[in-house]
């Protein structure tokens, strides 16, 4: 039997936490432990109960949801974490990712994507739905390494200056044979090197490595 996933809903609007709970609710092995209708009714539940993930409405009363994340940054038994929001801004996602959540879903996709978020922030993995993706990538331009002192500070600090040149240009969707050309090497050393950041940085495929770029303005 498939490990039971536990869930807490953070939302002020009681319509959404239903519909979110009643498209969980259809999952065997999801369970909605419960919800919070502010802030610090989810920071309260955090002090006393645990669940494998908390949906979080970015805009609530009370504390907000980045105050929230704050608070749960301390929990040592933090849940994974899958912002909803009205706002789709980069920007936006971006800071909740800097503050530790693992996906990112905008409410008006939230019944078509809720489940699969659910699954693979649970496992780990980071989860957006496909406009979030398309907006991240098209905010990829030059820029520098920050974010030093993070744990990701920490991993970019362990990249070679070639492995971040080849993050770069991975980040900006250049092929394998792009990357080569334009970095004079062969598309096998590419792939080496594209195998050796995936391990480095946690992430499984080229999307992963975007994000990751983007998250820490490498590019």
């Amino acid at each position: 039997m498939d490990k039971i996933i536990t869930v807490h809903i953070a939302d002020d609007h009681q319509i959404l936490i239903d519909g979110v709970k009643a498209v969980l609710g259809l999952e065997p092995n999801i369970e909605v432990t419960g919800f919070s209708l502010n802030g610090k009714e989810v920071v309260s539940w955090y002090e006393e109960n645990n669940s494998d993930v908390l949906v979080l409405d970015i805009n609530m009363p009370e504390l907000d949801g980045i105050e929230v994340l704050k608070h749960l940054r301390q929990n040592k038994n933090k849940p994974e974490i899958i912002v909803l929001s009205s706002y789709d801004d980069v920007k936006l996602v971006k800071e909740v990712l800097q503050m530790g959540a693992k996906g990112f879903v905008p409410k008006k996709s939230a019944g078509e994507h809720i489940v699969n978020a659910v699954r693979k922030v649970s496992e780990g993995n980071q989860y957006f739905t496909d406009d979030i993706k398309e907006k991240m990538m098209q905010t990829l331009l030059t820029g520098q390494v920050k974010n030093e002192g993070s744990q990701d500070g920490v991993l970019i600090s362990s990249l070679t200056k070639r492995e971040v040149q080849v993050l770069k240009l991975v980040a900006q969707q250049y092929s394998t044979r792009e990357i080569g050309d334009e970095l004079h090497i062969s598309e096998s050393t590419v792939e080496t090197h594209r195998k050796n950041l995936m391990k480095k940085v946690k992430v499984k495929n080229s999307v992963g490595l975007a994000i990751f770029a983007l998250k820490n303005e490498v590019i």
